[in-house]
């Protein structure tokens, strides 16, 4: 015997009658963090990143943040998951393919996005970069390394949670972003905020930073997650 729900209805009929209309939905996005080296060294206990800092990035071709520089992504298709689709949009904007995408963090804050409601799904990878030669393709007009460097300052005076303010450099021959992004952690969990940008889309910064948070707890004894500091 089927069930019923208070209403009187089988999940069949209930099914039949519902109206995903009626409710506000987000647009899912991906977008993917590629940090590279200039080579993975593989040893007996694990493999060890030798050369400096890099990540990849694309120049939007198209609006919103025309002719800003951001991190590969875009929009999640009905056919495939966010996986799936971070993969593909590296691909298809880069012409990379990386074997492994490890999901970083899920971007919801209201207004991160000027076209509407939008979810994103963070993926990253580290990669030997020696070989790779990044394609501009689909809607962008370049793909580059971008040489990482940042540092990090404590509040002058210390609170209930741990703040943190990462300054960011990305620099490829003539072009420089910069970036800067509070980092909060307290008993509510983590914040971040970015108080200065110049030349990076939408919030990427604060996915550049999030992905720097999990390669500088992932590297143990490599310090690839803590070079390029400058200053």
């Amino acid at each position: 015997m089927e069930q019923r729900d208070k209403n009187g209805l089988t999940e069949q009929e209930f099914l039949a009658k519902y109206s995903p209309g009626d409710y506000p939905r987000p647009s899912v996005a991906a977008d993917i963090v590629i940090f590279a080296v200039d080579h993975l060294r593989e040893l007996a206990g694990g493999i060890f990143p030798q050369g400096d800092l890099k990540i990849l990035l694309i120049r939007r071709g198209r609006h919103p943040c025309l002719g800003k520089w951001a991190l590969p992504g875009g929009f999640v298709n009905p056919d495939e998951t966010v996986g799936e689709a971070a993969s593909r949009e590296l691909k298809e904007e880069t012409g990379i393919e990386s074997g492994r995408l490890e999901q970083l963090y899920t971007f919801s804050d209201p207004g991160r996005d000027p076209r509407t409601w939008v979810i994103s799904c963070a993926y990253m990878a580290l990669v030997d970069g020696k070989d790779i030669r990044p394609i501009a393709g689909d809607d962008t007009d370049d793909a580059r390394w971008f040489q990482v460097r940042y540092k990090t300052q404590a509040p002058e005076t210390p609170g209930e949670s741990l703040s943190r303010l990462w300054l960011l450099e990305l620099s490829s021959a003539e072009t420089v972003l910069t970036a800067a992004v509070r980092h909060e952690s307290g008993q509510k969990g983590e914040e971040m905020e970015i108080t200065e940008n110049d030349g990076l889309a939408f919030d990427h910064a604060k996915i550049i930073v999030h992905a720097l948070c999990r390669l500088r707890n992932k590297d143990g004894e490599t310090g690839i997650g803590r070079r390029g500091l400058y200053g």
